[in-house]
């Protein structure tokens, strides 16, 4: 491969840029900057050309033209073995231009930022440097594109071993990034911009609850890692990150093992139940069900009561909190062989007493506010709001005789939220802000208020029962009330709601309606 002779240098993430323009100086190789990264350069002794010298024309329009020029694009896609290239570029006084360094302006970091104005966020939309890095990614033969500061140690590494040039496979693997970053700066202002709704001569975020699907839902992810398999070893498994620095897949796992494939679904499950509540709270999950979880007035109440609900399903867990983890927590978390833990921190003195637990995972979890959740079927992908619907004791309809004490209703509320995580169909007792028996997954609703009862390892007398819909017939009300249960939420809408409030009548029990359905599938 010919030597690079020259560079064109036009860079939003000035991150190491000094450095490597000083190794591609070094090389001899000529190099020309733009705007803000010709200054800094300069500024820093590094000799560089600016774009308005090579093209004949000054950057214009406030910055939104200076790189697209022919003698730019010519430079970079002219073909260095065709003749009729060559020639053109020779009888319009363009010269070759071999290394291109871009990156774009910062559009996703501009949208994030609370009360952006429309037209902030257009002008954040990059033109010249997708431009640019789509010519030099497709003419990748000839012309290296960089667009990741991380890549600049191992291209000079590299050229420095060849003579100031990169091989095909370097510039091939370098083209592939280059399109994947175009690719996703274009997918993240098409997302963006599909939730901005044009209200007379005014543009707004479009409201939540409005028909807000976009028409086409594009993604971009960047593999964080290969995972040892997926659910089972035959299966092949890989993380990938949206890049946003929050939520399961852009933890920051702090000690333990690599993490598996069914690591992260229950991580997953285990954040997600934690962070329905305002209250101090701990759950324990297996196979992405909460087999125990607690409010407690501190961390390490809620960790025990949540492992006193289900001792033996605990073991080989994970565990989810929604406040950092303490050393007191820590400390009992250590008595018990567990998986991984997912919190929002962990303090010094948790960090310390789980140090010997050389294997178990920590991960520290930033807050997502996602707005989406998806699954894949064969062809396509399902895509739904997120479930963030949350009651009150106004919004519940007693039909029963008997009203919930105000225990009850407390216990009602506490176990309607954690059925919402527990795989349908799913029946839930609780007391006291902890679960009692959770009946998980089963095809008949009946099953499970049996199974629930079934796998309570504390007194069922005195419990609440939710249940993540209605119950159809008598007899699952029958069942739970023969289990001690004193109450029931439910969904209530079953063509036979009266036989069961009637049956809830004769048993004593109070019943309270959501008019919400709250399956997990």
């Amino acid at each position: 491969m010919p030597k690079i002779q020259r560079a064109l240098l036009s860079v939003t993430d000035k991150t190491h840029i000094v450095e490597f323009a000083r190794k591609l100086a070094a090389f001899n190789i000529e190099l020309i900057s733009t705007g803000g990264t010709a200054r800094l350069l300069c500024d820093a002794g590094v000799s560089v050309k600016n774009i308005s010298e090579f093209t004949g024309l000054p950057e214009m329009m406030d910055g939104r033209l200076k790189a697209l020029h022919p003698k730019v694009h010519g430079g970079i896609l002219q073909v260095r073995n065709n003749p009729t290239h060559v020639a053109a570029a020779q009888e319009h006084g363009i010269q070759p231009i071999d290394m291109v360094v871009v990156n774009f302006y910062p559009f996703e970091k501009t949208a994030s930022r609370p009360g952006v104005h429309f037209d902030e966020l257009v002008e954040n939309v990059d033109i010249g440097g997708p431009a640019m890095v789509r010519s030099a990614a497709k003419n990748f033969r000839d012309v290296a594109i960089v667009t990741s500061p991380d890549d600049y140690a191992s291209i000079a590494d590299e050229m420095a071993g060849s003579n100031g040039d990169l091989g095909l496979r370097t510039r091939w693997h370098l083209a592939q990034k280059a399109f994947a970053a175009t690719a996703a700066y274009d997918s993240a202002i098409s997302a963006m911009l599909a939730t901005i709704a044009l209200t007379g001569e005014q543009f707004q975020l479009a409201p939540p609850n409005g028909d807000s699907f976009p028409p086409q839902l594009r993604f971009s992810l960047q593999k964080v890692m290969d995972l040892r398999y997926g659910e089972n070893p035959h299966q092949r498994a890989a993380l990938y990150s949206d890049g946003s620095g929050t939520g399961v897949a852009n933890g920051k796992k702090l000690q333990g093992k690599e993490l598996s494939y069914n690591n992260i679904v229950d991580l997953q499950a285990a954040w997600d139940l934690a962070q329905e509540f305002e209250e101090t709270m701990c759950v324990i999950v297996k196979h992405s069900n909460p087999c125990g979880a607690a409010t407690g007035r501190t961390l390490r109440e809620a960790y025990m009561r949540a492992l006193e609900a289900d001792p033996v399903s605990a073991f080989g867990g994970v565990i989810g909190v929604n406040r950092a983890l303490d050393r007191e927590t820590a400390e009992e978390i250590a008595k018990l062989f567990v998986e991984a833990v997912a919190a929002p921190g962990f303090d010094d003195g948790a960090r310390a007493a789980l140090t010997a637990k050389k294997n178990l995972r920590l991960v520290e979890i930033a807050p997502s506010r996602e707005r989406f959740t998806t699954k894949r079927v064969a062809g396509g992908m399902l895509v739904q709001d997120v479930d963030t619907r949350s009651l009150s004791s106004a919004d519940l309809k007693i039909v029963t005789r008997r009203a919930p004490s105000p225990e009850e209703m407390r216990d009602l509320l506490f176990a309607w939220k954690v059925c919402k995580h527990v795989k349908s169909n799913a029946v839930l007792y609780a007391r006291n802000g902890q679960t009692v028996g959770v009946g998980a997954g089963q095809m008949s609703r009946v099953d499970s208020c049996k199974i629930g009862a079934m796998k309570a390892v504390l007194p069922l007398q005195g419990t609440v029962v939710a249940s993540d819909a209605f119950y159809p017939f008598p007899d699952g009300i029958e069942e739970v009330a023969r289990a001690g249960a004193t109450a029931v939420i439910q969904q209530g809408g079953s063509v036979r709601d009266q036989e069961v409030i009637d049956a809830a009548d004769r048993l004593g029990l109070a019943m309270v309606l959501t008019g919400v359905r709250a399956f997990r599938h």
